[in-house]
């Protein structure tokens, strides 16, 4: 989908590569010549690598990342999640490439364990509690969840983003196919709030694998007082945990204050570097790179 949006900059190609009785893939593009760049953008919540079979995953991302040097002299990766990074410095150490990580950005994500809704709800900040509480009991805001994809209801989305505090929509046309595609999965859901009628708030999320992934939310800034947001927020938490089952909510990239109400795990997304030293052209990049490492700027 990434591709056929325009986001493979000059060009895709998925690094593959079989080792230990596994088969390692990492989507990649061309970010300008001799340098591959994750398949990513502003949508994507990390960039990893994808496993098939079962034995050395390990082995097999050395192999890919080795493969790779008969191609790159650089590989950027962003957004890397925590849980990932090392296995990705590990492999691309071992394939003999140069590289550095720095922090560049923030991940907020709820983890459940065994907590069911009412317990990870009392665990919530006082604060947030009492809000929803109150402005619920005024019965001023009507929320509707829906599970599959709805014109009208994605109009209205769009139409509260226009009048929200959110900058300018990316790129609109990918995110809808996006939410018709996992609506035909069977992962869309999605909230919007009313008041009198008029749509006042909405949110995009998906659910797949125990996780539900929090994409897009938007409210218009003078119905902020009776909190319709907050009020949606609080129905898609309950409906995820309570009919979906999941153990965890992932509230992307990002460091917004309000994401810490909700989430109880905080961690750094990472940019991974990787320069080629068989590759003339990666040595001028790498000492930049290595430069701002000695700086304490990357890790």
């Amino acid at each position: 989908m990434l591709e056929a949006h325009g986001f493979a900059g000059g060009g895709r190609y998925d690094a593959k590569a079989t080792a230990g009785g596994v088969t390692a893939w990492l989507p990649l593009r061309a970010e300008k010549p001799g340098h591959l760049a994750g398949l990513t953008n502003w949508y994507s919540f990390a960039i990893r690598p994808l496993y098939e079979g079962s034995g050395d995953r390990a082995a097999a991302l050395a192999a890919l990342f080795g493969d790779l040097r008969k191609r790159a002299a650089r590989v950027s990766l962003y957004p890397v999640r925590d849980g990932d990074r090392a296995a990705i410095r590990s492999a691309l150490r071992t394939a003999g490439w140069w590289l550095t990580a720095s922090p560049a950005g923030d991940r907020h994500w709820l983890d459940l364990s065994d907590m069911d809704h009412d317990r990870w709800w009392a665990s919530r900040p006082g604060a947030l509690r009492s809000t929803v509480r109150r402005k619920a009991k005024k019965g001023i805001v009507d929320i509707e969840l829906s599970t599959r994809f709805d014109a009208a209801n994605w109009a209205a989305y769009e139409d509260i983003y226009a009048a929200s505090w959110k900058p300018e929509e990316g790129d609109p046309a990918l995110l809808r196919a996006f939410a018709e595609a996992e609506s035909a999965r069977g992962t869309f859901r999605m909230g919007l709030a009313r008041i009198e009628g008029a749509p006042v708030a909405a949110q995009f999320w998906t659910v797949e694998d125990g996780t539900a992934f929090i994409h897009k939310l938007a409210h218009v800034e003078d119905s902020l007082k009776a909190s319709p947001g907050t009020l949606l927020s609080a129905a898609l938490f309950r409906h995820v945990i309570e009919v979906d089952g999941v153990k965890r909510v992932d509230f992307g990239t990002g460091n917004d204050a309000y994401k810490r109400d909700w989430m109880n795990r905080h961690e750094p997304l990472w940019r991974i570097e990787a320069f080629n030293p068989s590759r003339i052209a990666a040595w001028g990049p790498a000492s930049k790179a290595f430069v701002r490492s000695m700086l304490g700027k990357d890790t």
